[in-house]
């Protein structure tokens, strides 16, 4: 696969940002809500509205303050003497993704891969709120040549649709995802892309090197220096 008619679709989350294991463990640094009851929270306001925990938001069909007040309450209902005083769910990325760094060894990959006559897109499961803060935290890797959102084309990964628009939105020959969810690798796969489900970075950028057959620079490269800890990643937030 050494032809440049190849798009390289990067995921946000997990891979473009730290670990989510490493958010999580952040978040609850600051909040003293732990992992674990953030995501039993989050799963039961998905459940009230009969939908996957996060579609609300990833969709657009809820607001970020409407979506945090049901989280507020779910911690409440399941943990009556938890303090939430230091929690801002209502404004829940500016807590999870605000000075949040970004991950500068996949931000140089994708620099690479750009300068070598690929296109790169951004295919992410996202809120419509959040929008400042990814633009930010993805910055070092560069222009985009497509970006498919999910709360702005109202699908989200793994739906096969989803890589419907995104092959439409960047008419390529071929299509990589780099993702650190093995069900949307398993969709990509079935919608006939090739993918590199990320684990750390080592591994991410020396898969992507050998599917694409270009040197990419791995950690501990002057060119993605600063790198974030590697880590397998939990399920999102």
């Amino acid at each position: 696969m050494t032809t440049t008619d190849t798009t390289v679709w990067f995921d946000f989350g997990g891979v473009l940002t730290p670990t989510m294991a490493e958010l999580y463990a952040r978040y609850a640094e600051e909040t003293g809500i732990s992992p674990g009851r953030l995501r039993r929270a989050v799963a039961d306001v998905g459940a009230d509205l009969g939908m996957h925990p996060l579609a609300p938001l990833e969709l657009g069909r809820i607001s970020e303050a409407e979506w945090g007040g049901r989280v507020r309450a779910a911690l409440r209902a399941r943990h009556p003497g938890l303090d939430l005083g230091a929690a801002r769910l209502e404004r829940f990325g500016e807590q999870w993704l605000g000075g949040r760094p970004g991950n500068p060894v996949m931000a140089a990959a994708a620099r690479a891969v750009r300068a070598a006559g690929h296109p790169v897109g951004l295919l992410t499961n996202n809120v419509p709120e959040w929008e400042g803060h990814w633009r930010r935290i993805t910055a070092p890797a560069g222009r985009f040549d497509a970006v498919v959102d999910s709360c702005r084309v109202g699908v989200r990964k793994p739906d096969a649709a989803v890589f419907r628009i995104a092959a439409e939105a960047s008419p390529t020959a071929r299509h990589v995802l780099v993702d650190d969810l093995a069900e949307n690798c398993a969709a990509a796969e079935a919608a006939g892309w090739r993918t590199v489900c990320f684990r750390d970075n080592a591994q991410a950028s020396g898969d992507l090197s050998a599917l694409l057959g270009i040197p990419l620079p791995g950690p501990g490269t002057p060119r993605a220096a600063g790198q974030v800890t590697s880590g397998r990643p939990a399920r999102t937030p």
